[in-house]
């Protein structure tokens, strides 16, 4: 090697970028020098996790601790993505359960079993293991902002859960948290309608996860006087609804989503109404994932829904079966496949569309996951005691339809009486279905 090669070698190796090392909180904190993609400086770290046990510090006062609290909140405020991640890592990583004192409290339960002590020293143990980080996340609550903050860090943190294993504490921790706060004891039940302030009507047309609303005419046909919406509300996100529910009120059980969201279709007529259709659920807050409201969204529309129209005898839903064509292209045989992609010319006797028809009801009457129906839709509804009551031939003909089922859709039936009996029906493995359901494969 002459000399100009080997000065082009060195010269390479000091541009080589230098490889990303991942540190830990504690390393970082332990540092002198900020490293590779780090954003905080170690000493910006240990500023920020000094600030943050000051706000748990037992020596001050509620008052105090959420006035240091909303300090970390204005600061998260104008923070950028990368120094927000610094604090989430503070929050998962280093406010733990001491480990010398659950094992000595462990140690105390073992060896109180069957006397009269264990019951007490049950109590003792589970205190032991409840991390500083839950107080922490209760002096944010302490503050008016502070529950709508931590929904929001928690739905902006979801996306790096999966690459970053470090957050799932803080993430497990929270979801905790939130199913107390978001108890469906403190939540109210409010109707939706035209007349609702108009910042409220745009949360329906931004949180719609079924059916896109098109146009302000869209749902005010939504909000038509043979339609009905509630949402639940929690007192400390006031206009913000939590998960909400769209209702039509026709005479017989729906099979198309078309004529549901016809602008131009004239409203029905209360006084025949005997069903009640529920054809849009969706939930609001990304920051609640985990946390369920429909089981008692549902139970609470129905009653209250029932004390408006005691006509109504009939309450199911419309739905759609978003898993159904992804699990059929790994399972169906591939003629049919192809035969399928042409469904709109598919006679009614067609033995593809009969085909079809098979296949959708064995993926809504036998595929489980854990025990649970493998269709998210089908998992909620039947997880709340619904059966799976009709399939519908071009239910949804839109292009999301389409992409979803081939434009199948479903009716789920709750049939208030059956509820209980089904759920328990599940959980034995066995998915409520309708005999004609049953028929179509076997």
């Amino acid at each position: 090697m002459n000399t100009t090669e080997w000065i082009v070698q060195r010269v390479s190796r000091l541009r080589a970028p230098t490889p990303a090392v991942t540190r830990s909180t504690q390393e970082r904190l332990q540092a002198r020098l900020r490293q590779g993609e780090e954003a905080m400086s170690p000493r910006a770290l240990r500023h920020m996790l000094d600030e943050l046990k000051a706000t748990v510090d037992p020596l001050v006062s509620e008052v105090e601790g959420g006035r240091r609290a909303q300090a970390v909140v204005d600061w998260y405020a104008s923070a950028s993505p990368a120094h927000r991640r610094d604090l989430w890592l503070l929050m998962s990583e280093r406010f733990v359960a001491d480990p010398a004192q659950v094992k000595a409290a462990q140690e105390t339960y073992l060896a109180t079993v069957g006397t009269p002590d264990e019951a007490a020293a049950e109590v003792l143990y589970r205190r032991a293991t409840v991390s500083p980080r839950r107080r922490l996340l209760q002096r944010f609550s302490a503050h008016p902002e502070g529950i709508a903050f931590l929904v929001n860090l928690r739905a902006e943190m979801q996306a790096q859960l999966k690459t970053d294993r470090r957050l799932r504490a803080l993430d497990v921790e929270m979801e905790y948290m939130f199913s107390t706060w978001f108890d469906v004891g403190f939540l109210e039940l409010r109707r939706i309608s035209w007349d609702s302030p108009a910042s409220l009507v745009e949360k329906l047309i931004k949180y719609e996860a079924v059916h896109d609303i098109r146009s302000w005419d869209d749902v005010k046909n939504r909000l038509d006087s043979d339609r009905r919406c509630y949402g639940f509300f929690h007192p400390r996100l006031p206009g913000e609804p939590l998960i909400f529910v769209e209702v039509a009120l026709v005479n017989e059980i729906a099979a198309s989503i078309t004529p549901l969201l016809d602008e131009a279709a004239a409203p029905a007529d209360l006084d025949r109404a005997t069903t009640a259709i529920f054809y849009s659920i969706s939930n609001t807050q990304a920051g609640l994932r985990g946390v369920s409201f429909g089981d008692s969204l549902i139970k609470r529309v129905v009653e209250t829904l029932h004390q408006e129209f005691p006509r109504l005898r009939t309450f199911a839903t419309l739905s759609p079966i978003p898993g159904l064509r992804a699990w059929l292209n790994k399972t169906a045989p591939a003629e049919l496949l192809k035969a399928w992609d042409g469904v709109a010319e598919l006679g009614e006797k067609a033995p593809e569309r009969q085909a079809l028809l098979g296949w959708t009801a064995r993926y809504l009457g036998m595929e489980l996951q854990d025990g649970k129906p493998l269709d998210p839709v089908a998992r909620f509804h039947l997880g709340n005691g619904a059966r799976v009551e009709r399939l519908n031939w071009a239910g949804d003909p839109s292009a999301k339809g389409f992409k979803q089922s081939y434009g199948l859709m479903v009716n789920y039936l709750y049939d208030p009486k059956r509820l209980d009996k089904n759920r328990a029906a599940l959980a034995q493995g066995k998915i409520p279905i309708a005999s004609a359901i049953k028929d179509l494969y076997l």
